[in-house]
């Protein structure tokens, strides 16, 4: 009995698996274990009989959280901006430009792709407009459909971390930090990763030209002014619309939730530029936002059942215990999160594991002087993968169901795999280089050359870790 009782920590954690790989909603099978524990706990009196008491301040800290309000109104832009016909002209005008070079359509669709996402925050609007939009195109024009399926998969989930990212928001939630750094420090991996994302086509274009092929000269039906004005048309509103929702964030005048509720009255407005503003529209868009915005609250109260708990029967101790003395210090930590989140997420969507891992993860990043900003970019560029990695990558499942019957599921899961690498290569530079993500906050944080070196050559220095962000307070 008492070996039963000293160790509910690792068994709660244990049945929280067993109830995920069943297959049972996450969210339920959070409350679920979260209860059964919590009444175990209290009969063997680890816990006080009133200790779930406390479950009520916690789901009112829920429902009473303005910073939540930010995902549904970010949510609904998304949603009516994924419709109004923005996205057409741009993947067209934008395509026309790159067309006379090798895979012009590909360099379309990931420069669209990271627009897209600094406007609608949502991974399967991007993934879903753009899959409609240029995958006939791109099979039209004899592109390899492996590349074509891939890089379409790959640009949608670029959403992931480019602000105004509703992972972010949550990640901000959870750590306990400002949306508005969060999104400062998610400005430069958004550019190495886009640059990496076009490396790899401009790659493919000399060792592979046949896969990537330029448009036609016939195809080009724009040109010169004609072929600017619409790329303007659909640039210059895309701009506007980024600026009201990042702008006033990064200026300080307004709040995420705030800067929401104005992106969600510009994609109205937007959807009334482009004449396609109309009731069947706004309830798509609203029916679109309920059902996100309840699956996200349903897992939040589950997991703040679950985390109450767990932190009563010394869960937080037993975690904090087995990753704090790993060998290797904040090496040997980050190998095992990146390697660990990877895997995680074959199994878990990004809301899951941003409530369920990350509370976990985060207190032990502290103890060991990681700075959480830093740590949850990198726990974002990492998430990226949970939606391309077969055989349960939900860009996959998007495109499949876009996608013509003539393309195998087959090509969809292949096609992935390169851009897979190329978002572990991110993770990787974001440790090596930590100034992809502090170059452009308040505090740049330089780094030892000499660990820089040690990496670089595989022998990383264990005894004196990699000189990583300071916590702010810190010495």
């Amino acid at each position: 009995m008492d070996s039963f009782r000293d160790n509910l920590s690792p068994l709660m954690f244990g049945g929280l698996v067993v109830f995920l790989l069943i297959g049972y909603p996450a969210a339920f099978s959070l409350a679920a274990v979260g209860l059964f524990f919590g009444f175990i706990a209290i009969e063997m009196g680890v816990i006080a009989p009133n200790y779930l008491g406390n479950l009520t301040f916690q789901l009112f800290s829920i429902v009473s959280n303005d910073l939540l309000l930010a995902i549904p109104f970010f949510t609904f832009m998304g949603a009516i901006l994924e419709r109004c016909g923005l996205a057409e002209d741009l993947l067209d005008s934008i395509g026309q430009l790159f067309g006379p070079i090798r895979g012009g359509l590909s360099y379309a669709v990931i420069f669209v792709g990271a627009i897209l996402g600094a406007i609608t925050g949502t991974v399967a609007a991007s993934v879903i407009a753009m899959g409609v939009i240029s995958l006939p195109v791109m099979m039209r024009y004899n592109y390899d459909m492996r590349h074509a399926t891939g890089v379409i998969a790959a640009s949608g989930t670029i959403t992931q971390l480019i602000p105004p990212s509703l992972v972010l928001i949550v990640l901000a939630d959870v750590m306990g930090k400002s949306v508005g750094d969060m999104y400062m420090g998610a400005i430069g991996p958004s550019i190495v990763q886009i640059a990496l994302f076009c490396g790899w086509v401009a790659l493919l274009s000399f060792i592979r030209p046949e896969q990537v092929p330029a448009l036609p000269l016939e195809a080009r039906t724009l040109r010169g002014w004609p072929l600017l004005w619409k790329a303007l048309r659909g640039i210059v509103p895309s701009a506007a619309l980024i600026f009201l929702v990042l702008g006033t964030i990064f200026m300080g005048l307004a709040t995420p939730t705030e800067a929401g509720a104005m992106g969600a009255v510009g994609a109205l407005l937007l959807a009334a530029v482009y004449r396609t503003l109309s009731w069947k529209l706004c309830y798509q868009g609203m029916a679109s936002t309920m059902r996100l915005t309840a699956m996200v609250t349903f897992i939040l109260i589950g997991a703040r059942v679950f985390s109450l708990v767990f932190q009563g029967v010394g869960g937080g101790h037993w975690i904090e215990g087995m990753l704090a003395n790993m060998p290797g210090g904040q090496v040997g930590f980050l190998t095992f999160t990146m390697i660990f989140v990877f895997f995680v997420a074959f199994f878990l969507d990004f809301f899951e594991i941003a409530f369920i891992i990350i509370p976990l993860l985060a207190p032990v990043a502290t103890k060991l002087g990681i700075d959480l900003i830093w740590f949850g970019l990198l726990i974002c560029a990492n998430i990226q993968t949970a939606f391309m990695h077969p055989p349960f990558g939900f860009a996959l499942f998007y495109l499949r169901g876009i996608a013509p019957k003539e393309i195998k599921t087959s090509d969809i899961y292949m096609g992935s795999i390169p851009w897979i690498v190329l978002q572990l290569m991110l993770v990787a530079l974001m440790i090596i280089f930590p100034q992809i993500v502090t170059y452009f906050l308040d505090t740049p944080v330089t780094m030892d050359p000499s660990k820089v070196n040690d990496i670089l050559n595989n022998i990383p220095d264990f005894s004196g870790g990699l000189g990583l962000p300071p916590v702010p307070g810190q010495q």
